[in-house]
């Protein structure tokens, strides 16, 4: 058996010496941590023994392991005890509250309660930070989905036929910045002050409160509107989508005038479209003028995306006011997109013990004061729990070893945890 993934050595981001625990499943506070990590963060995942219910999702290697858990969790370290053990309770227990100028801090998704639970955690640590997410702010279970069909987005997204939904979970992945976001707040109001404290957080609240702040909320109760699905128009401004003469598509925008001089220079069509906009009362000096007269606009670039390929597309649109790119599946976007390449710092390729090799990414944050900090393999699931048990709490081996036989905690063996110090990635530059 390989060693485990040793992941705490090669710190050197602006959050070394935060200490945090994830008891987490699904995307949104395994995204938080996956941020917190990325910053330099020793983050310490805890899965009950084989994995919580996401340890399996897909996409999975040829082998099952899922790529999707490794994806989100790289960089983590890995434990697991058995939250429904009394001593694994009280093993969670002491690495949430154990001592630590950085440590101290939860993060969660789960429900947690009796000894887990925020009082119950502040008795062996009055400054301890738990950032809690739920589902929804009225105490319903609630998912992305469920979340995303309620606010509106669905109704307005495709051709207004049939609902759409979103294959992105923007919900989570928001909710798992705020997180990220609230952690850090928490941690510097209990740096000023000393005191801990809990915050909530609702998945729901995170989407509502983004659908008000893009100004959907103000308009039905200030204006009555009922806004439509327009396909792959861009709403307020211009933007459509194009099929290309060799089948591809690309996404044209433009929304400040010299974006819109740009375009319609770049395909020719500027004298004709701005007649026939005139002869129908369209105006075209204006976002709102452009929006309302998409249909008209996108009649007269049609035909000139129709008689080019997306390579002779690419040699027009040169100008850097234009706003445009391809549309690409995941395959495209990897062979041909060299921002999705090692070419782009945030990237290199890591080898991931037990699920394979594959392009990983670090956190997109490039800070001047200090090395962006190289991405990190994934753990299997309980690779850390030995050294967790021993660098935070202090624990032997022998004792270790009677908590594996007793099935409170997994992982491999003690004795078996010596790991390399460094990422397993191919070589990066300094980036700063």
């Amino acid at each position: 058996m390989t060693p485990p993934v040793a992941v705490e050595a090669a710190r050197p981001g602006p959050l070394a010496g935060l200490r945090v625990v994830e008891f987490s499943a699904f995307v949104a506070a395994p995204s938080a941590g996956l941020a917190l990590a990325q910053l330099g963060a020793d983050v310490i995942r805890i899965d009950p023994p084989g994995g919580n219910i996401d340890a399996n999702r897909l996409p999975v290697n040829a082998d099952g392991a899922s790529l999707y858990w490794a994806s989100l969790n790289h960089g983590k370290r890995s434990v697991e005890i058995d939250p429904r053990s009394p001593r694994g309770r009280a093993l969670m227990r002491d690495l949430i509250a154990a001592p630590g100028d950085g440590g101290g801090v939860l993060v969660t998704n789960l429900g947690v309660d009796g000894e887990l639970g925020y009082e119950a955690l502040r008795a062996y640590r009055p400054d301890l930070i738990m950032v809690m997410l739920a589902g929804s702010s009225d105490g319903t279970n609630a998912v992305d989905y469920t979340v995303n069909c309620a606010a509106g987005f669905p109704l307005v997204t495709g051709d207004g036929r049939t609902p759409v939904n979103h294959v992105l979970p923007a919900w989570d992945l928001l909710a798992g910045q705020t997180i990220a976001t609230a952690v850090l707040a928490a941690e510097r109001h209990r740096r000023l002050t000393g005191e801990g404290q809990l915050v909530r957080l609702a998945l729901s609240d995170v989407a509502f409160a983004a659908t008000a702040s893009l100004g959907y909320v103000a308009d039905v109760e200030v204006n009555g509107s009922s806004r439509r699905a327009d396909g792959n128009f861009l709403y307020g401004a211009y933007g459509d989508a194009f099929r290309t003469a060799d089948e591809r598509w690309a996404m044209v925008v433009a929304i400040s005038e010299r974006q819109w001089r740009a375009l319609v220079g770049a395909t020719g069509v500027a004298d004709a479209l701005a007649a026939a906009a005139a002869a129908i009362g369209y105006r075209l000096d204006t976002e709102a003028g452009r929006w309302e007269a998409r249909e008209l606009v996108s009649a007269f670039l049609k035909p000139w995306f129709a008689r080019r390929t997306l390579a002779e597309v690419s040699t027009a649109l040169t100008d850097r006011a234009l706003l445009w790119g391809p549309y690409r599946s995941f395959a495209q976007m990897l062979a041909e997109d060299p921002r999705v390449s090692e070419a782009n710092p945030m990237f290199a390729r890591v080898e991931h013990p037990g699920y394979g090799r594959f392009l990983t990414a670090t956190s997109p944050l490039a800070f001047a004061a200090s090395p962006r900090t190289a991405p990190m393999p994934a753990a299997r699931i309980g690779d850390h729990t030995a050294d967790v048990l021993a660098d935070v709490l202090g624990l032997g081996p022998d004792t270790i070893e009677g908590l594996r036989a007793e099935r409170v905690v997994g992982g491999p063996a003690a004795g078996r945890s010596a790991a390399p110090t460094a990422p397993l990635a191919s070589p990066a530059p300094d980036i700063r």
